[in-house]
């Protein structure tokens, strides 16, 4: 297969093996279509039109891979380094020859996982091109696979990819939106790559729980604190959201005081400050 015989949706960068009149995953509440209808295009495309991937190291073992433009969403694929292998988080919707080198120098690639939908990116496409490796997806959100493949492998609740990477469902955002628990980041204390199942804040310290991030819909107080309980689970210090957004210490506390305000301002309890 050629990269001409898939399509990618521009608006959320998400791979298609064909083309629909409009991205299901687009129209969705949680995402939107622009004004002027729905626009596809190949990575031929892409590449013609000068699009060329970019890496760099967040910290030891943990890369960033982009794209320059960013396509769709813009995410910032991470390449997590174990002692099992590497597993690409969160891919992007382009690779070309540089992004691919830039994974299989890191070591033997276990798989592709994303954090929910929006986030697929290209996982067939990386998974062929590296070899067949595994893609997993979460079974609650499988409606929203638009380019079926033998690859993909579904999975509930929690999963073990290597002995120091736990990926945990979450909710929220979709039913199926985990997040990623490296146990040896941060020098030992734990990092968490979320995606946008949760959404670190500009201010470093606190981070938002939302339905859609773009539309601005709310979670129910109830589903944050169940989300917040969830996360209490696993041991973490530092988190990285969906591009280079982060908290760089403290990182557990900050999502539990998040919850709490997230969860009295839905509830009313500040109504009297409005």
């Amino acid at each position: 297969m050629t990269a001409s015989d898939f399509w990618l949706c521009r608006t959320c960068g998400v791979e298609h093996a064909a083309t629909p009149q409009v991205c299901a995953i687009c129209a969705d509440d949680r995402q939107w279509v622009p004004p002027d209808g729905q626009h596809w295009v190949t990575l031929d495309g892409l590449v013609a039109d000068g699009m060329q991937s970019y890496a760099f190291e967040l910290e030891p073992g943990l890369i960033g891979i982009g794209s320059n433009p960013p396509l769709g969403i813009g995410q910032l694929g991470k390449v997590v380094s174990t002692s099992a292998g590497t597993v690409l988080w969160d891919p992007s919707g382009f690779l070309d020859d540089a992004a691919l080198a830039t994974v299989l120098e890191c070591g033997p690639v276990l798989g592709v996982v994303a954090s929910h939908p929006h986030m697929f990116g290209a996982q067939v496409e990386w998974s062929r091109r590296l070899g067949g490796i595994p893609v997993y997806v979460n079974a609650a959100d499988k409606a929203w696979v638009m380019r079926p493949d033998p690859a993909i492998s579904y999975w509930s609740g929690r999963l073990e990819l290597a002995p120091e990477l736990t990926v945990l469902q979450v909710g929220g955002h979709f039913p199926g939106s985990s997040v990623a628990c490296w146990h040896a980041g941060a020098d030992g204390r734990g990092v968490l790559l979320v995606g946008d199942t949760i959404f670190p804040n500009p201010d470093q310290r606190t981070v938002a729980f939302l339905r859609s991030y773009p539309n601005r819909i709310p979670l129910s107080a109830a589903v944050v604190q169940r989300m917040a309980g969830t996360l209490g689970e696993l041991r973490f210090d530092r988190i990285y959201g969906l591009h280079t957004n982060a908290i760089d210490t403290d990182a557990a506390a900050a999502i539990r005081f998040s919850a709490d305000r997230h969860a009295a301002w839905v509830r009313g309890d500040h109504d009297d400050l409005t």
